[in-house]
């Protein structure tokens, strides 16, 4: 896969994270991933190198308050960074491609996932009406349909683990809501993966 950052590119893109203020490495970690929209987040193996080399070159300092180490860039920093501003702007259009080849990476990953799962769940499905077949314990209810006990438990079960997804689901959604946007990413992912799982789970019904 091609690289997410062309060389000197994140060492840039820090400078530039920092302008509005100091950060700790976590918040310059989660920073990234949101820009990516989740689909790519740095390790601290990726950040804290540059971010010590920038301190070398007089570019950032740091201040620790308690266990944490916060950056912030110095005037040096800032005249590089306004030297590079076009430089910068390039950066950003290189990102916004990173995410949609991110992106449709990761749809192209879920569509091979699901395509799995649901040979899976076809195979026990067919092994699950064939041993019903051949045991022969279900009976016919008042309304003339198949029935039998362990079958209305698991169709109980069955709902009842839809909802709670959907309400899991809901929450997690209003929660990060709360504290940035919801990604064209995330919405793309939710609608491909409720559209595989809904076809999974129609193929396990038996039609």
């Amino acid at each position: 896969m091609p690289p997410v950052f062309a060389h000197g590119a994140l060492r840039l893109y820090l400078l530039a994270l920092l302008e509005s203020g100091p950060k700790h490495g976590y918040e310059l970690i989660k920073a990234l991933s949101e820009r990516f929209g989740g689909t790519y987040s740095p390790s601290a193996g990726t950040i804290y190198p540059r971010l010590g080399k920038l301190e070398e070159e007089g570019l950032v300092a740091t201040h620790t308050e308690g266990r944490r180490t916060n950056y912030s860039i110095t005037a040096a920093g800032l005249n590089e960074l306004n030297s590079r501003r076009d430089e910068l702007a390039g950066v950003e259009n290189d990102i916004s491609a990173s995410v949609r080849r991110l992106a449709d990476n990761l749809r192209q990953d879920i569509r091979v996932n699901m395509r799995g799962l649901r040979a899976d769940l076809a195979a026990t499905a067919e092994a699950a009406r064939s041993s019903a077949r051949a045991g022969g314990t279900a009976g016919t209810g008042p309304a003339g349909a198949w029935y039998s006990p362990e079958g209305e438990r698991r169709l109980k079960e069955a709902e009842m683990l839809v909802q709670a997804f959907r309400d899991d689901m809901r929450v997690e959604l209003r929660r990060h809501a709360g504290k940035s946007p919801v990604t064209a990413v995330t919405l793309e992912t939710v609608r491909t993966v409720l559209d595989q799982a809904r076809i999974s789970i129609r193929n396990s019904l038996g039609g």
